[in-house]
Parts: structure tokens; sequence; C-alpha cells
């Protein structure tokens, strides 16, 4: 073999190993589900991409087991929307886990994509699970 083709080839394999690499790193979904609590604080921050980011305190057990605070990033802007105008709220959020974090996609590696339900304050929903 001469020294072009192995420098070719040496070349091609660290290239498909960097983009498999960042394939995975941030944008393959580890994993994906459902949180349910009361949104206690949703913002737009950021110095140079501006991104909707949130907290969720989630009922239940409060020890210092874990947090009970779920903190997550929203891209879609329908969704950011939806969430500003029910602070407060009870509600039940379904997000993507990723394991990198993306400055244009948020500053947590959780993304909510979409609300499945939210309570009035009389216990009803405003939003019905789909």
């Amino acid at each position: 073999m001469s020294i072009k083709k192995i420098g070719f080839t040496t070349l091609a394999i660290i290239l498909v190993v960097v983009a498999v690499f960042v394939y995975v790193r941030y944008y393959f979904v580890f994993a994906e589900g459902t949180k349910a609590g009361q949104l206690n604080t949703f913002q737009r921050k950021g110095y140079v991409f501006k991104t909707w980011e949130g907290i969720l305190i989630q009922s239940g057990f409060k020890a210092n087991v874990q947090s009970n605070e779920f903190e997550f990033s929203v891209q879609k802007e329908q969704v950011a929307k939806l969430l500003e105008e029910n602070a407060g709220k009870e509600m039940e959020l379904h997000y993507k886990h990723y394991f990198g974090v993306l400055p244009w996609r948020g500053n947590t590696d959780y993304v909510v994509d979409s609300v499945y339900y939210i309570s009035n304050a009389n216990g009803k929903g405003t939003i019905s699970p789909k």
C-alpha cells in the first residue's frame, strides 16, 4: 500500500469515528418518558442563544435521596407558549433525554417536546391526555 492510500484510509476512519461520536453524544435520544408535577419556573434566557428553560417540582417522597426538581429545556415555540401561560399548575410533560447539551437546544440534556396534561385549580384537566 502506498502512503497516500494509508493516509486516506486513516483520515476516512477518523472522520467516521468523529461523526458517530457527535451523533451519539448530541443527537441520539438516550431515553424518553413523562414527568408530572407543578411548573415552578419557566423562562427564556441565554447570552447568545435564547432558550426556554423550566423547573418542574415533582410530588412524592421528599428525602435527600434524589432531587424532586426536574430541570428541562423547550425547543418548540408552541410548547413554550403553553407552558408560559400555565405556570404554577400541575402538569404532565413528555421529554427526551440526550447525552450532551447543544447551546441552541437548551441548557439541559432533558428537552420537553409536548404537554400531555394540565390541570386547573379545580383539579379538572385543560388538556386531555393523548
